[in-house]
C-alpha cells in the first residue's frame, strides 16, 4: 500500500463528504458516546478494502479499535462479518460511508477478477486490467484487481510507453513510432518498457521487422489470426490480446497462447458487493 497516496485520497474523500461537519451525528448523538459496529457482508464474493478501511478509521480517529475477522482476498458470503470497530460513535459514523463506498467497489472488482482468473485456470494466460478506471480511484481499483488475482497493466501514462493506433497514425507509421519511442528513452534516460498495439497481421509483421519493443498488443484479432500471430512472434516478445474479450470467450483467447488478456470490464462496469456497517449493542 502506498501510504502517502492513500493518505491523500482519504483526506480529499473525507473533505468531500464531511465538509464542515457531520451535522446529523453532531445533532443527535451526545459527544463522547461510545459505540460499536460490524461490517456485515450481504453478498457472495471476494472481500477487498479491509486494509484501506483500517487507514480510513485511523485518519478519522486514531482511538477507534478495529478487530479484523476477515482479510482482503477472503471469499465471503451473506451474514459474514469482516470486522468490528469500536470507539467514539460520531467518529464511526463519520468514517462509515467512505469505508463502505471503497470496500463495496473494491470487493466488486476483486470478485469479478477472481471469477475471470478461475476461468483461465489450466492455461498460462493471466488477466490484465486497463486505464478504464474511476478518476481519483485508480490506485484502489487496481489494488482490488491484484487482490482478486489479476495483474496490473501500466498505472498511468507515466510508467510505460504504449504505442496505440492514434500514436502510430500521428507519428507517421509503425516503424517511425517505435524509432521515436526508443530515441525518446535514450534522450531522457528513462527506463520504460515499450508496448505496441497492432490491428492485423501486416502491422505485426512490420513490428517484427522493426523490433525494439517489449510487448505486442494484438487488438481485435480473430482466433485464427491470434494463433497465427503467436506463432509468428515465437516467444520473442510478451503478447497481450485485447478487444471484445468476455467471460464467455476469454478461455478461447487464452488457448491461442497469449501471455495476457486485457479486460477493461474489470474496473469500468462491475457490480459492487453489498456490504453494510451495522451498529452493535455494547
Amino acid at each position: 500500500m502506498d501510504k502517502q497516496l492513500i493518505h491523500q485520497f482519504i483526506v480529499k474523500a473525507l473533505s468531500e463528504d464531511v465538509g464542515d461537519g457531520d451535522h446529523t451525528s453532531l445533532a443527535t448523538i451526545e459527544a463522547g458516546t461510545k459505540g460499536k459496529a460490524k461490517l456485515l457482508v450481504k453478498d457472495t464474493g471476494v472481500l477487498a478494502g479491509v486494509e484501506l478501511a483500517l487507514a480510513i478509521f485511523e485518519e478519522v480517529d486514531p482511538n477507534l479499535q478495529v478487530d479484523v475477522l476477515l482479510n482482503d482476498g477472503a471469499e465471503v458470503k451473506p451474514k459474514d462479518i469482516a470486522f468490528t470497530v469500536e470507539g467514539d460513535a460520531q467518529s464511526i459514523l463519520k468514517a462509515e460511508r467512505l469505508v463502505l463506498n471503497c470496500m463495496q467497489r473494491m470487493s466488486g472488482i476483486a470478485t469479478k477478477t477472481r471469477e475471470i482468473t478461475d476461468l483461465l485456470e489450466g492455461t498460462n494466460t493471466k488477466v490484465l486490467d486497463t486505464r478504464k478506471t474511476t478518476p481519483g480511484m485508480r490506485y484502489l481499483e487496481k489494488w482490488a484487481v491484484r487482490i482478486g488475482g489479476g495483474v496490473n497493466h501500466r498505472i498511468g501514462l507515466y510508467d510505460m510507453i504504449l504505442i496505440k493506433d492514434n500514436h502510430v497514425d500521428y507519428s507517421g507509421g509503425i516503424r517511425q513510432a517505435i524509432e521515436n519511442a526508443n530515441n525518446y528513452l535514450k534522450e531522457t534516460g528513462k527506463k520504460l518498457a515499450i508496448e505496441i498495439e497492432v490491428r492485423n497481421l501486416e502491422e505485426l509483421e512490420e513490428v517484427l521487422q522493426t523490433g525494439n519493443v517489449n510487448r505486442i498488443m494484438l487488438d481485435n484479432f480473430s482466433f485464427d489470426n491470434l494463433r497465427q500471430a503467436v506463432g509468428m512472434i515465437e516467444g520473442r516478445y510478451t503478447t497481450e490480446a485485447s478487444g471484445g474479450i468476455t467471460e464467455e470467450n476469454i478461455k478461447d483467447y487464452a488457448n491461442c497462447g497469449v501471455d495476457y488478456v486485457s479486460v477493461g470490464a474489470l474496473t469500468h462496469s462491475v457490480k459492487s458487493l453489498d456490504l453494510s456497517l451495522k451498529a452493535v449493542k455494547l
